[in-house]
């Protein structure tokens, strides 16, 4: 890891340093608070569109941590300019989801060792058939020995990457949920593409803020600090070679 000059119009550091590993919520407040409360001897590497990025130490080794917003064309973009202009190598989307199960409670961490999507997205990609996004294996194999030597229960499975909030069609979950899909976020179908393309890692791992099944959800309050186990399964894997 070294300082950099280059910039991107999303992605400035002003010579701050990039890590190879970094995590990567949805909300750039979620990176200040991993940056805050998980690393030591922190600098802010980004602020551009208030995106906020962080590079600091786990044990003594270098790692980031940097919002990416909502949506597949968000995350698209940072993860696009993590990997090709800042050099990144393991990606770890550290995120909320909705439960599609019913036996999956709030506060459960999922980790999607694939991600179905509804996205245009891999279409880029001209492939002759159906892309599957998945994650990176060494991580997901380093994951789930890590929350065995945490005796932390998670569960892992096919997720949903959707680019809609508010679904007029109001039978979509019901037929996810019956191929057994875990549960549905916005972003993981993207950063695995992208990841996979570029030849780097990537991972998703999750804290259920809420079950669409039951209808229990989390306070705004708890989704800010509800995710600390994922955090403490996730950061372990920075000392991958």
């Amino acid at each position: 890891m070294s300082a950099t000059d280059i910039s991107t119009p999303h992605i400035n550091p002003h010579g701050a340093p990039i890590a190879e590993t970094i995590l990567l919520p949805g909300d750039p407040l979620r990176a200040k608070f991993i940056a805050d409360n998980f690393l030591e001897d922190t600098v802010q590497f980004n602020e551009i569109r208030n995106m906020l990025g962080f590079t600091g130490t786990y044990n003594g080794k270098p790692v980031s941590v940097m919002g990416t917003g909502m949506g597949i064309p968000s995350i698209g973009i940072y993860s696009w300019e993590l990997i090709h202009k800042f050099g990144a190598k393991k990606l770890i989307r550290v995120g909320s989801i909705g439960a599609m199960q019913e036996d999956i409670e709030l506060h459960d961490v999922i980790v999607a060792s694939s991600a179905s999507t509804d996205s245009n997205f891999l279409s880029q990609y001209d492939l002759p058939g159906t892309y599957a996004p998945t994650a990176s294996w060494k991580l997901l194999k380093a994951l789930v020995n890590e929350s065995e030597k945490q005796n932390q229960h998670i569960h892992v499975g096919n997720i949903l990457s959707s680019d809609i909030f508010y679904n007029m069609d109001q039978t979509v979950n019901d037929r996810w949920a019956h191929m057994g899909v875990l549960g549905v976020e916005m972003e993981s179908a993207a950063l695995y593409a992208t990841a996979a393309e570029a030849g780097v890692d990537a991972l998703g791992l999750f804290t259920v803020s809420d079950n669409i099944v039951t209808g229990k959800q989390l306070s705004a309050e708890d989704r800010q600090t509800a995710f600390r186990t994922m955090v403490e399964l996730a950061l372990p894997l920075n000392a991958l070679d």
